[in-house]
């Protein structure tokens, strides 16, 4: 075999354009994927920017190590109005990096640039699972458990309905299922207290629509406390609530290692002791780092698409196109797909029709 080929086992788009790191991060994560996955790349993005990077990481030309550049000329900032840069931007590098999903030259596409845009994007372009009313953002959270659970909404749907929530379960007991392996998954709803009566409106109308649902493990309403605890599987909530859970928590771990570093360091003493227990903390360290997930699957979109945080690093990219490449060789779409279709129906569709 040739110097920078691989044996490869499918295709990810990766918009070069979109994090806070670009390109560097992108290049620098593609070029890990291509090495240690098995996995081609096409970067897509401004060539200008672009190829004078690969080229500095020894890059010879289209498909030298995995890796392909496909040229998008514009890119959609993280304060652009979405709706307006969606649909004027059409040589962005999420219009164009779509696009090549939809005409089968990838398995699936990462950004990590703008979300609301790459929602947009992806349900214009690549469109949604039939069935499905609204995509939603389902984010990994680690537990003091062997699993982490999965929360959804976190980010996709600020406002929500109680059937959004319905479909939302349902595609992340899919994704359970299917990505992490959880025989029968147990569905939360994230509440302000564990009894029916408890929450507000939306809350109160969701529980009994989602125990209608045989085909789900519902366990009925969790608290905030319980989303560590990894005793649940899937917990769903509206996409405000579940940004600020999921923000909080970035914020708590960031705060919490920081607090733990200080004090290690702090005596000759404890000095000594974090010594002994570096590999431990290094595993904890490990297991709170959201680049270890790469990012979080949009669910509901008819092919796969992961948004990374804006912040991500080579390492969160390069984890974001092992998720897409496990994402596919498990055929999640489809099993969400049918999760949606195999779902019960009278009492679904009833109660969707009556809370739209």
């Amino acid at each position: 075999m040739k110097h920078g080929q691989h044996q490869l086992t499918g295709k990810v788009v990766v918009d070069a354009m979109g994090s806070d790191h670009a390109p560097h991060a992108e290049i620098d994560g593609a070029l890990a994927a291509t090495r240690d996955l098995e996995v081609g790349v096409i970067l897509v993005g401004q060539p200008e920017k672009v190829e004078p990077e690969l080229r500095r990481c020894g890059w010879r030309g289209q498909g030298d190590r995995g890796i392909e550049l496909v040229a998008a000329e514009e890119v959609i900032g993280m304060n652009e109005p979405v709706a307006t840069a969606v649909r004027r931007k059409k040589r962005s590098s999420l219009r164009v990096g779509t696009k090549l999903v939809t005409e089968g030259r990838a398995d699936g596409f990462v950004s990590a640039g703008n979300t609301g845009a790459a929602m947009a994007t992806a349900k214009m372009v690549i469109g949604m699972l039939p069935g499905v009313d609204r995509p939603a953002l389902a984010a990994m959270i680690p537990t003091k458990g062997a699993k982490p659970t999965l929360l959804l909404d976190v980010g996709a749907n600020a406002e929500c309905k109680a059937f959004h929530l319905a479909q939302f379960a349902i595609m992340g007991e899919a994704y359970c299922r299917a990505v992490l392996g959880t025989t029968k998954p147990t569905v939360g709803l994230m509440s302000i207290g564990e009894e029916e009566a408890k929450g507000n409106d939306l809350t109160k109308e969701a529980f009994p629509l989602l125990r209608e649902l045989t085909s789900l493990n519902f366990v009925g309403n969790v608290e905030g406390r319980d989303v560590f605890t990894g005793t649940v599987d899937v917990i769903v909530t509206d996409g405000f609530t579940g940004n600020v859970m999921l923000k909080l928590s970035e914020g708590l771990t960031e705060a919490m290692l920081s607090m733990i570093k200080r004090e290690l360091i702090s005596t000759a003493v404890t000095r000594a002791g974090a010594m002994l227990a570096r590999p431990a903390f290094r595993n904890i360290k490990k297991r709170l780092d959201y680049a270890e997930y790469g990012g979080a699957p949009l669910l509901g979109v008819r092919q796969i698409v992961m948004v990374g945080h804006g912040r991500s690093n080579a390492r969160a990219i390069r984890n974001a196109i092992r998720s897409v490449k496990e994402f596919s060789e498990k055929k999640a779409s489809e099993r969400i797909e049918r999760g949606i279709a195999e779902t019960n129906a009278k009492e679904f569709k009833a109660a969707a029709v009556s809370f739209q």
